[in-house]
């Protein structure tokens, strides 16, 4: 998976880090205050035409860039009113030198300085605030809310914690406008709702500091992932293109089923459910192109795992809780080759973790939404921070579903999944992005890009679809998704 630096991801003390290395390049604090505050401004401008806006401006780097956009709006022809939170005297450096540079009146920051106002400029505080928002910082705040006055935020809403999503105190924006790249807050909830729409603005911080920096975290996109996604060739055939295993359940056997179509539509030449003898007429009657292959003697699951053609497994979806399903992962971990576990599979081990993870030697991923997370995983602290304490520990990739899906692998690496739909949330949505990551490993891709690129997949074929959702419409919508990412 390439380090594409361009979806990174910079939390609060990286975000600092780019900043100080852009001062030693030779660009000043000032410069890149100017730069923000008039891409603010200049956001504002394209959506609104001039009215009365209060700018609301902190003790820091975010008071200084809102001092800029009020001067910038003010010199367009916008009636601007400036309250500041504390005294003049408190400002530092470059927010001061800007804060001398507005020839009008700064009040104290009240919920009276938004009397009459059409807009509010949020520039209090940004996402280095790790506290809650208090006194008239969120009375103002609270107020603007109330009166349902769209409130644009520089950098993140005032009171969203930028490393974690964290609502620390916040109210919704309209329109957030951040500098030079996205925080994780802004993509994890509730952040990401209280963002409003996001604007990245270019203030000038050369791209290169990112190569000191080496970001760990990003936003889920193609470029992160769509060289290594696999390609039908010529020449190929069914099995150059790998054989996918999925251990089926009985009675539950539409998981299953859901997961094979998923798994041969992202690419998989050839997939197989293994299935309990009883529950072959099921199979066999609801799938074609998918082989069912029946389990009626205690070593026929051993005897399929020693076929050298089949290159990953997946087990959990419909698989049932309990010591039989609990074996069967033991087998396909036994195997080392590339091997998904969800569902029943991981709640089977929730009295025995180790004994999973010490099972984990080759290729892993794991699908867990937030319940069966808690059943194996130490569920304290932020989405971001869990996820990655969960890989390091297993050994494995850890996909933590969501409307703001989290996967990470043990090395550290981190993404965020910001492009999935509402209408995912549908029985069997889960089984479906399972069978996903399950083809793509069945065709080579490593752990990490083919979670990464599943989960991008699966939200991008549910919003190609749109209202009226059900989980067995989507693997139908990924040779939609495919072809344009292919330019086909």
């Amino acid at each position: 998976m390439t380090s594409n630096f361009a979806t990174a991801l910079l939390d609060a003390r990286e975000m600092a880090e780019a900043d100080r290395l852009t001062v030693v390049s030779g660009i000043s604090v000032y410069s890149l205050m100017e730069n923000a505050g008039l891409g603010v401004a200049q956001e504002v401008m394209r959506r609104w035409q001039a009215r009365r806006v209060s700018v609301l401006c902190g003790p820091g780097n975010n008071g200084g860039d809102g001092f800029v956009a009020a001067r910038h709006l003010e010199e367009a022809g916008w009636n601007v009113r400036v309250a500041l939170l504390g005294s003049r005297d408190h400002l530092h450096d470059a927010a001061r030198q800007h804060a001398e540079k507005w020839r009008g009146e700064i009040e104290a920051l009240t919920p009276a300085a938004i009397d009459s106002a059409e807009l509010v400029i949020d520039g209090i505080f940004g996402a280095g605030l790790s506290r809650p928002l208090e006194g008239a910082a969120k009375a103002t705040l609270a107020a603007a809310a109330a009166q349902r006055i769209p409130i644009v935020a520089v950098d993140i809403p005032s009171g969203v914690h930028g490393d974690t999503g964290e609502n620390l105190g916040a109210v919704g924006a309209v329109l957030t406008v951040t500098c030079f790249r996205k925080k994780p807050g802004h993509l994890l909830f509730p952040g990401r709702e209280l963002c409003g729409e996001l604007v990245v603005t270019d203030i000038g911080t050369p791209v290169d500091v990112l190569d000191r920096i080496v970001p760990r975290t990003f936003e889920n996109d193609p470029r992160l992932w769509l060289d290594a996604l696999p390609q039908v060739h010529q020449g190929g055939n069914k099995y150059t293109r790998g054989h996918a295993l999925i251990s089926g359940g009985y009675p539950m056997t539409g998981a299953a089923r859901m997961a094979a179509r998923a798994a041969a539509r992202v690419g998989a030449g050839l997939t197989t459910i293994a299935v309990p003898a009883i529950a072959l007429p099921i199979y066999a009657a609801a799938l074609t192109s998918i082989m069912v292959e029946p389990l009626a003697a205690p070593g026929d699951l051993e005897a399929l795992l020693h076929d050298p053609r089949i290159t990953a497994f997946l087990i959990g979806p419909g698989a049932g809780v309990g010591e039989a399903t609990r074996a069967r992962t033991l087998a396909l971990l036994a195997t080392q080759r590339a091997t998904l576990i969800d569902a029943d599979a991981i709640t089977s081990f929730q009295d025995n973790q180790s004994m999973l993870f010490n099972a984990i030697a080759g290729p892993c991923v794991m699908t867990p939404h937030e319940g069966e997370f808690k059943r194996l995983f130490d569920p304290t602290g932020d989405k971001l921070m869990r996820t990655r304490r969960a890989a390091a520990r297993s050994g494995a990739v850890i996909v933590l579903k969501g409307s703001d899906t989290v996967v990470a692998a043990p090395d550290g690496r981190a993404i965020i999944n910001a492009n999935a739909p509402p209408t995912l949330a549908t029985a069997g949505s889960g089984d479906v992005l399972s069978g996903m990551v399950l083809g793509l490993l069945t065709q080579g891709m490593e752990p990490f890009a083919a979670a990464a690129a599943a989960v991008w997949l699966h939200g991008a074929a549910a919003a190609e679809y749109g209202p009226g959702l059900l989980a067995e419409d989507l693997p139908d919508l990924i040779p939609v998704v495919l072809r344009r990412l292919f330019g086909a």
